[in-house]
């Protein structure tokens, strides 16, 4: 007989005590330790169908919640058929944190905001009135959108799963695209996702693989190692000899929410991929910004950081014409 606990009694024990569920921990352990969230929390940790990857009808593939990122990274089927992930995957954090941070707990986990992880200052996120970073320091802060927090989402994952139209499996719920997580940031007023307390994520479903796919991701950040992005962008291409056939790009790090950068790949769907053709492409991300006082650097680092994805995706194929 399976001792595995039910997921719909782990749901109602956050209705009836309160605080948060918790996956791996290495987000939960950091804000219970700062006092932020003092819990109680309420383990998946024991819930064994919640981890893996299983083979979905059409070719798609199951990912389970508590899959972690070091095994996203180390799986053959992800590297080969969904590469965009796994790459992303392989950039955040250390191999200590990879090797117990969660996909579900990298795409509900909270924000990095200084004002936010401070017990004794009340913002937005803590059921405030105001975002104190806004008038404060707010250097690393958002340079696109008008949300009430202007603190960017820290998922990776996120970013790279809206390369893919990826969708969220909720326990008890309709599947629902990850993008739906969060909407546009402007509900995004006391958490950093839209989910209830008590709801659970239980999976992330991707489409088939795209045959010949290209994916880069690339992060501008402050110190060789362990560190948040300033800007991050994942970038998945497909040629057809050096034309673009198909391109999905995202961006981290510079809104309130993961963003799906479609105005990059309608500018590089049908051409070349030459370096003017994708510095062009970059440089449409411009038209997003809307800096704070102190983001304004985060305008140009945000389209370099996208060139870079793009021109690490495209391969040799950019290379022909870089010399004029």
């Amino acid at each position: 007989m399976s001792t595995e606990p039910a997921l719909a009694d782990l749901s109602a024990a956050v209705l009836a005590r309160g605080g948060e569920l918790r996956a791996g921990g290495t987000d939960t352990t950091a804000r219970q330790r700062s006092g932020v969230s003092p819990g109680p929390f309420t383990d998946l940790d024991g819930v064994g169908s919640l981890r893996g990857c299983t083979p979905l009808p059409g070719g798609g593939l199951r990912i389970g919640a508590l899959t972690t990122l070091a095994e996203l990274v180390a799986d053959p089927q992800l590297r080969a058929g969904w590469p965009a992930l796994a790459v992303s995957a392989g950039t955040a954090a250390t191999p200590q944190i990879r090797a117990a941070g969660t996909l579900g707990g990298n795409l509900l986990q909270r924000n990095r905001c200084w004002y936010y992880r401070n017990p004794h200052v009340s913002c937005l996120q803590k059921g405030g009135t105001d975002c104190p970073a806004r008038a404060g320091d707010h250097h690393f802060g958002v340079v696109s959108g008008d949300g009430p927090c202007v603190t960017p989402h820290p998922s990776t994952l996120a970013m790279a799963l809206l390369t893919y139209d990826a969708e969220a499996e909720i326990h008890g719920e309709s599947p629902r695209g990850v993008a739906d997580l969060y909407g546009d940031g402007d509900r995004l007023f006391h958490a950093d996702h839209l989910l209830p307390p008590e709801r659970i994520l239980t999976a992330v479903h991707l489409p088939a693989p795209l045959p010949g796919e290209r994916a880069a991701c690339h992060r501008a950040i402050s110190r060789a190692h362990a560190e948040w992005p300033l800007v991050e962008a994942t970038a998945r291409l497909a040629l057809d000899g050096a034309t673009i056939t198909y391109a999905a790009v995202a961006a981290g790090g510079v809104a309130r929410v993961p963003l799906r950068l479609t105005e990059v790949e309608d500018a590089l769907i049908g051409r070349e991929a030459i370096p003017g053709v994708l510095a062009e492409a970059a440089a449409t991300v411009l038209a997003r910004c809307r800096p704070l006082p102190q983001t304004g650097y985060k305008a140009g680092l945000f389209r370099d950081t996208v060139l870079e994805a793009l021109e690490q995706a495209a391969g040799p194929a950019a290379a022909p014409s870089a010399a004029g």
